[in-house]
């Protein structure tokens, strides 16, 4: 109990909250190097996704291939990626690191998302004269928005939390008040830097069920 009363202290702290190394400028560092690896995600995941979903070829291939990703540990290929010369970008071993652990979730969910549009609705617009491309955007794709923003949360909050190693390369974020609280030997400071990673999460799950539920809703409509 002595040390939840000390966390909660140390985060009630303004003093921790203030400065390059408070919550407030780890927290943001945190926010953008998720939205940039989760964009980078998607451009990369989400195109390649809908494009074989939509041809129903070499799908099933590219995801069990981006699936064997998921076996090799973020922190691993971190550690590679730094003996390499991509080692001296910055934040971008991390960032690299990152895009290949979020991708198999958005790969994998946009193409289950095509493939389940109901095939009596794809013969209906085929039959209409739609061209593949407009059977894309406009039919396909909009019914299987939820199951493709369903594949974006699951990789959103997986990097929220695993954005914590970028501390390990030197990066920033709030994995840096936890690495800093093992420095000190600071428990509370260690705890408080879960806390606020976990409460991030939350924060980012809560988010993305809301935009998740109100597609629902659209695509039910368009139905």
């Amino acid at each position: 109990m002595r040390t939840l009363g000390d966390t909660w202290d140390w985060l009630t702290d303004p003093a921790h909250w203030a400065g390059d190394d408070g919550i407030g400028h780890r927290l943001q560092q945190h926010l953008v190097l998720t939205a940039v690896c989760l964009l980078v995600s998607c451009l990369i995941a989400l195109p390649v996704a809908l494009v074989l979903g939509h041809l129903g070829k070499g799908g099933a291939l590219a995801v069990n291939l981006s699936n064997v990703g998921r076996a090799v540990p973020t922190f691993a290929v971190l550690v590679l990626l730094l003996l390499t010369p991509i080692g001296a970008w910055g934040d971008g071993p991390t960032v690299v690191a990152l895009v290949l652990f979020a991708v198999p979730p958005l790969l994998t969910n946009a193409y289950v998302g095509m493939r389940e549009v109901d095939p009596d609705v794809v013969r209906a617009a085929r039959g209409m004269g739609m061209t593949g491309r407009q059977m894309l955007l406009h039919v396909e794709l909009p019914l299987s928005l939820p199951m493709v923003l369903g594949g974006v949360r699951i990789a959103a909050v997986q990097l929220v939390a695993t954005a914590t190693i970028a501390a390990l390369a030197g990066g920033g974020g709030l994995g840096r008040i936890i690495t800093a609280g093992f420095n000190l030997a600071s428990t509370p400071q260690v705890v408080a830097g879960a806390v606020l990673v976990a409460a991030f999460a939350l924060a980012v799950e809560g988010i993305f069920e809301v935009v998740e539920r109100l597609a629902s809703r659209r695509a039910g409509g368009r139905r």
